[in-house]
C-alpha cells in the first residue's frame, strides 16, 4: 500500500505551504480515544506575507483549520471520524475557556476541511454537504454549526486559485497541476519547495514495491521534471564557481558580462574554466564569450 506514502507528503506539503503563515502542527493528538489530526492550523494575527498567494487553500487559512487529506476518497465512516476530531478539539478548547471563565472567539473556533480527491453525489447528500454563494465548486459545507467542509479536489475549476489543492488530486487531476506548477516563475515562493516535496514522494514511490498504476504514472511525470531540475540545479552551480572565478582573477565583473556567462551551456562553462587560465585580463574573457556566439 502507498497510502501512507502519499499522507505523509499531503501532511509535508501542507505545512510547508502553511508555515509561513501560522503555527502548524502535524500529527496533533486529541482527547478521547487515541486520534491524530493530520495538520492543526493557527493563522497569525497579523499577517506579514499574502494568503492570496495560496488561492482557495489560503482562503481556508483564513481562520485557525483543521485539514484531513485524503489519498483515496474519502469514506462515510472516515468523514465521521475527522468529524469527532473536530469535535474533540473545540470540546477541549470550551473545557478551557470555562476554566478561564471566558468565551471563545469565533474566528479561534477551528474550521474543518476534508479534502478528498474524489467525492460521489450518494456521499455528499448523506452528510447533506451544499454548495455555498461565493465559493468555488467542489467545495462542499455540511451543517453549519459544525463548520466543516468537504473539498471534492475532483471538482475544482482549473484556475491558478486551485492549483495548491489540485496537487493533492490523483490521475488527470494531479498530472495537470504538476504541468502549471511547472510552468510557475522560477522564483515563486512555493514552486521550489513543492517539487522538491514531489521528487522526495517520487523517491518513495519507487522504492515501494507495490505500487499502482497512478503512482506509476506520477513517476514517469516526474522524472523529466526531475532530471531537468538536477541539470539545471547543476548548471547554476557551474556558473556561480565560473563568476567567482573571474571576480577573483580580474576583479568584480559587470553585470552584462554575468548575464552572458549565466547564458553559457555547463560544456560552455566547463570550457570556459579552462581557458581562464590562460586569460591575462578581462579582454580576453570578452573575446571568448564573442566566439560563443559566433
Amino acid at each position: 500500500m502507498t497510502r501512507f506514502i502519499h499522507d505523509q507528503f499531503a501532511k509535508d506539503y501542507l505545512e510547508e505551504l502553511l508555515k509561513p503563515y501560522g503555527e502548524v502542527r502535524g500529527s496533533s493528538r486529541v482527547v478521547g480515544e487515541v486520534r491524530e489530526i493530520d495538520v492543526l492550523f493557527s493563522p497569525l494575527t497579523k499577517q506579514s506575507t499574502n494568503l492570496e498567494t495560496l488561492g482557495l487553500l489560503g482562503r481556508f487559512a483564513a481562520t485557525a483549520a483543521i485539514f484531513e487529506p485524503f489519498r483515496n476518497a474519502a469514506s462515510k465512516e472516515e468523514i465521521c471520524d475527522c468529524l469527532l476530531k473536530l469535535l474533540e478539539v473545540r470540546g477541549g478548547l470550551q473545557r478551557q475557556a470555562n476554566r478561564n471563565k471566558t468565551s471563545i472567539p469565533e474566528l479561534e473556533l477551528p474550521k474543518l476541511w476534508i479534502l478528498t480527491p474524489t467525492a460521489s453525489t450518494t456521499l455528499l447528500s448523506g452528510f447533506g454537504a451544499t454548495q455555498k454563494v461565493g465559493w468555488l465548486p467542489g467545495v462542499h459545507f455540511i451543517a453549519e454549526y459544525l463548520r466543516t467542509a468537504i473539498v471534492a479536489i475532483h471538482q475544482l475549476p482549473r484556475t491558478q486559485e486551485t492549483l495548491w489543492l489540485r496537487i493533492l488530486g490523483r490521475g488527470t487531476v494531479q498530472k495537470q497541476a504538476i504541468d502549471e506548477l511547472e510552468a510557475l516563475p522560477l522564483n515563486h515562493p512555493f514552486r521550489r519547495a513543492t517539487l522538491e516535496l514531489l521528487y522526495n514522494l517520487r523517491q518513495n514511490l519507487q522504492v515501494n514495491q507495490n505500487s499502482e498504476e497512478d503512482d506509476r504514472e506520477l513517476i514517469m511525470r516526474l522524472q523529466p521534471l526531475y532530471q531537468q531540475d538536477r541539470e539545471q540545479a547543476v548548471q547554476q552551480g557551474e556558473q556561480r564557481l565560473i563568476i567567482r572565478l573571474i571576480n577573483r582573477r580580474f576583479g568584480e565583473i559587470d553585470s552584462s558580462t554575468i548575464e552572458r556567462v549565466q547564458g553559457l551551456s555547463i560544456e560552455q562553462l566547463e570550457a570556459l574554466g579552462e581557458a581562464l587560465l590562460d586569460f591575462s585580463d578581462i579582454s580576453d574573457l570578452e573575446a571568448w564569450l564573442n566566439q560563443q556566439i559566433e
